[in-house]
C-alpha cells in the first residue's frame, strides 16, 4: 500500500508548552485510574466518517484513548468530485470514568498520509469540547506540496489551560476533525492531490491523551 512510505521533514507540529513561573506551585499529575475506563461512540456525523467507519479504543493503562477512521480521505483533481476537497467529521463519545475521577485532554495525536502535487496544500483542523460547555478554538496544520509521505501533527493543551469534566455531571465529549485540499496552482486537470486521516490495517490513529485528576469527597 502506498501508506507505508515515509518522507523525513514533512512532519509539522504544534505544541503549546506551559512551565511555570519561578515561585509558582507546580501541577501535581494524578495517576490514572486503576480500574477499567470505558467509552461508547455515541454519534458519527460527517463527510469523512459514515456510521460505522469510525472506532475507538482505550489504552490498557488508561493513559489514552486512539480513534481508528476507514473512510477520511479529502481530495482534488483528477478522479475527484468537486465536494471531495473538504471532509469533516462529529464524533460524540461518552466517556465513563471509575468512581471519584474526571478527566480532561491534555494532547491530541493526529496521523495520516499525504500526496500533494507541486502547488497544491492541505489543511488539517480540530476541535473538541464537553457537552453544553464552551467550544474550544480550532488548532489547523497546514502543508504544502510536493509531499508525498506520512504526516503527523499535536495540539498540547497547557496545564493552566486544561478544562475537566465537571464532576458528577453527564456530558458527551465531542470531537470536530476537518480535513480541506487545495489543488492551488497544480495541475488539477492530470493530477491528484489528496490528504487522509484514514487507515486500512490500523497504522494510522488519532490519540488522545487524558490528564486525570480525583474529585472532590461529597
Amino acid at each position: 500500500m502506498f501508506r507505508t512510505m515515509f518522507i523525513g521533514g514533512a512532519t509539522a507540529a504544534l505544541v503549546a508548552a506551559f512551565t511555570p513561573s519561578s515561585g509558582t506551585t507546580a501541577v501535581m499529575k494524578t495517576p490514572a485510574p486503576p480500574h477499567k475506563v470505558t467509552i461508547d461512540l455515541v454519534s458519527v456525523n460527517g463527510s469523512g466518517c459514515r456510521p460505522g467507519s469510525a472506532t475507538v479504543a482505550v489504552a490498557p493503562d488508561n493513559t489514552a484513548f486512539t480513534i481508528t477512521y476507514s473512510e477520511y480521505l479529502a481530495q482534488v483533481g483528477k478522479g475527484a468530485k468537486p465536494t471531495d476537497f473538504r471532509k469533516n467529521c462529529q464524533l460524540g463519545l461518552n466517556v465513563y470514568a471509575p468512581q471519584g475521577f474526571t478527566y480532561a485532554i491534555a494532547k491530541a495525536d493526529y496521523r495520516g498520509f499525504a500526496s500533494l502535487q507541486n502547488g497544491a496544500s492541505a489543511t488539517q483542523r480540530a476541535s473538541y469540547y464537553f457537552q453544553g460547555m464552551s467550544r474550544t478554538s480550532y488548532r489547523s496544520h497546514r502543508f504544502h506540496g510536493p509531499l508525498q509521505g506520512n504526516w503527523q501533527v499535536s495540539d498540547t493543551t497547557a496545564i493552566h489551560a486544561l478544562v475537566h469534566k465537571p464532576c458528577g455531571e453527564e456530558r458527551n465529549f465531542n470531537i470536530n476533525t476537518e480535513l480541506l485540499v487545495d489543488g492551488g496552482r497544480s495541475d488539477t486537470t492530470n493530477t491528484t492531490s489528496f490528504m487522509a486521516m484514514d487507515s486500512t490495517d490500523g497504522s494510522f490513529t488519532t490519540k488522545y491523551h487524558f490528564a486525570w485528576k480525583k474529585c472532590p469527597v461529597r
